[in-house]
């Protein structure tokens, strides 16, 4: 049986069931720590689903940030420092990337057990142990005028992955290395991967490659 809901209902519906309902529907979504410092030095690490490509040449990514109306730590450094890492969650330490999300007062690197890593000079920290990391640079930032959402655009810099994730052709591998994605807040997986397809033609069904 299919339960329908209109936007009556989704807006009249309880907040909490309303909140797990929108950040379900749109599928299973990328997870990224995102590792920053403040001018004082003090580092941040925090979860991220809301990660997406926006172009190849030049290399750019976008998150989306709930409306600065409020203290928010990772932009906040973005926007001061210029400079973030994005480090992908395995299946090893997702329940640690979880908890980097709870309100703590120092360091999330610090209260969750992750290592900070560094390199040559890149002001931002990285996830020691993910097998895939990205060095990023602010952009730019526009704040949506529909729900003051802020979208930070980020160029990337410098990317480090494990040998056994990369095809020759310069595709990812993300079963090799376990990648792991989010459902709405709370609810994690790992992928599996059914096939790769050929190129689409109208003349023919994509075949397995």
């Amino acid at each position: 049986m299919i339960r329908h809901f209109d936007q009556e209902e989704i807006l009249k519906a309880d907040s909490f069931f309303r909140r797990n309902l929108i950040n379900c529907v749109s599928g299973y979504k990328s997870l990224n720590l995102i590792g920053t410092v403040n001018p004082k030095g003090l580092t941040n690490l925090a979860p991220f689903s809301q990660v997406f490509h926006i172009g190849a040449s030049p290399p750019l990514v976008g998150i989306l940030f709930r409306p600065h109306t409020v203290k928010r730590d990772t932009l906040e450094n973005i926007l001061d420092t210029g400079f973030f890492t994005m480090n992908h969650v395995t299946s090893e330490f997702y329940k640690e990337a979880h908890w980097t999300a709870a309100s703590w007062e120092g360091s999330e690197f610090e209260g969750t057990g992750f290592q900070e890593e560094y390199f040559s000079g890149f002001k931002a920290p990285f996830v020691k142990g993910s097998p895939l990391k990205l060095a990023c640079s602010l952009v730019e930032t526009q704040t949506l005028k529909v729900n003051q959402t802020v979208l930070v655009i980020g160029k990337i810099e410098h990317i480090f992955v494990d040998e056994k994730g990369l095809r020759a052709d310069g595709s990812l591998d993300l079963n090799a290395l376990d990648t792991v994605s989010v459902s709405g807040l709370d609810e994690y997986y790992t992928g599996e991967k059914l096939a790769r397809l050929s190129y689409p033609k109208p003349t023919q069904l994509p075949k397995l490659i």
